[in-house]
């Protein structure tokens, strides 16, 4: 039992830092709505979040099958930062301001989408982890619920430093690129791939140089 519990904190942890790109998606996702519908729609998220999880745990050898949906997931993203920055919606107003409004729900089922896209990979490291169904998704739906609390303090970030939104997106551009190179190296197309230490840290990386942006900006 004690093994169960440390296997299900380590998952935690993991999962917070498996999905800290995940969480960034959300955010940028979610702010584009009224500021009244931000916790809703992340609350809907983190509800489908949850029966998505448990879904792929309890079929967790099916779902190493379906690499596609790396494919579709990052070309997606790529398509929201084309759409940001060549579709007349670049800049940081553009992505918090009045005339970005996206429906709620096709919003929520996006964020579902996307959820089910990352899933994948924290799936697999938690069912190499342990063998229990039980700890597996115990770890897996913490994690989820970490990830919604990030998220909203990400939309917080964006709300006060509006140009933050363009860092986002080059962050989410990079995401989007990771995916399609994961699934190259699923179908056997490249022999190398991203280690998500090696992503993390390009993450990492990226949100620090978007937030000092976005306070220049801002102090300016």
């Amino acid at each position: 039992m004690t093994v169960d519990l440390a296997t299900i904190g380590l998952l935690v942890v993991l999962e917070a830092l498996l999905s800290a790109d995940n969480a960034l998606v959300m955010a940028v996702m979610v702010v584009g709505l009224p500021r009244e519908q931000h916790a809703r729609a992340l609350s809907y998220g983190l509800f489908g979040a949850f029966g998505l999880r448990i879904a792929a745990t309890i079929l967790a050898t099916v779902l190493i099958r379906v690499v596609w949906i790396k494919a579709i997931g990052g070309l997606y993203l790529i398509y929201l930062v084309a759409r940001h920055f060549l579709g007349g919606e670049g800049g940081p107003a553009a992505a918090t301001g009045p005339t970005h409004t996206p429906g709620f729900w096709p919003t929520v089922v996006k964020l579902e989408l996307m959820n089910l896209a990352f899933s994948v990979d924290s799936i697999l490291v938690a069912v190499a982890m342990s063998p229990n169904r039980w700890v597996v998704l115990a770890g897996g739906l913490l994690g989820v619920l970490a990830m919604r609390v990030v998220a909203s303090q990400l939309i917080v970030l964006m709300e006060r430093w509006p140009a933050l939104a363009d860092g986002a997106f080059v962050i989410i551009l990079w995401v989007g690129v990771r995916l399609l190179i994961d699934y190259a190296h699923d179908v056997r197309w490249i022999a190398w791939q991203v280690s998500q230490g090696q992503s993390l840290l390009v993450i990492l990386v990226l949100l620090v140089a978007s937030l000092a942006y976005a306070v220049r900006k801002g102090s300016a």
